[in-house]
């Protein structure tokens, strides 16, 4: 039992005792509300991935800009990056024009998802792979009245027997897998504010990493070990 600082302390870093208790649980101290006061901030720092840096840099520049317009194509991205991360699919795709087409370009080939149907399918099936969790660590942000552009390395953790199906070099199917690529992604802006599709270039893995289970963020344990 801890006094009541320490209680004060906890719910004030937290957004309710369920994040609290899913951090205990997390890091191994037990089921034990009152065992140890986790601080969420701290705990999201320890973590290989936080969804919530994705938007940090964009969040930034939207303080700084006074250009309306800028303002505006730079809170529809916001909006999108948030909604792909609860995941919130009805969220997400009021964020796009009502005929979207995304490039992803792969060995010469365009294999982006195109129109209102194919965009909501391939979220859903992106969900359905638990691949979701992610941070895009942004280095590059460029913003004009009709395109934001993001650089820099996207972090995924992938199931492991997942990551076995897509081909990428793991030794154990029952473990995760940090993976990262270098990304360059293109938002288009339509004249409505609203977001005509994603145009991404990316390097292929650069990194594969094993993870063990206290380096994996709250939110993916949430989604694939919440029985464990």
């Amino acid at each position: 039992m801890i006094g009541d600082d320490g209680i004060r302390r906890v719910s004030g870093l937290s957004r309710d005792f369920g994040d609290i208790r899913r951090l205990i649980r997390v890091i191994g101290v037990g089921d034990d509300l009152w065992t140890y006061p986790v601080n969420v901030k701290e705990f999201r720092a320890m973590a290989v991935i936080d969804p919530t840096r994705t938007w940090q840099l964009l969040e930034q520049r939207l303080a700084d800009t006074t250009d309306e317009r800028h303002r505006a194509v730079l809170a529809i991205v916001i909006e999108h990056m948030k909604a792909e991360s609860t995941p919130d699919l009805d969220g997400l795709m009021r964020t796009l024009v009502p005929n979207p087409a995304y490039h992803f370009w792969n060995a010469g080939q365009d294999v982006g998802p195109k129109g209102y149907d194919g965009v909501r399918g391939y979220y859903a099936d992106f969900v359905a792979s638990r691949t979701n969790v992610l941070e895009f660590e942004l280095d590059r942000l460029v913003v004009d009245d009709h395109c934001v552009v993001t650089e820099g390395f996207l972090k995924q953790i992938y199931p492991g027997i997942y990551a076995r199906q897509m081909g990428l070099p793991v030794d154990d199917p029952q473990a995760d897998y940090l993976v990262v690529f270098r990304q360059l992604l293109l938002w288009p802006i339509d004249a409505d504010g609203l977001i005509q599709g994603e145009d991404s270039y990316h390097s292929g893995p650069v990194r594969v990493t094993k993870l063990s289970f206290d380096e994996l963020p709250c939110e993916y344990v949430e989604l694939v070990h919440s029985g464990s």
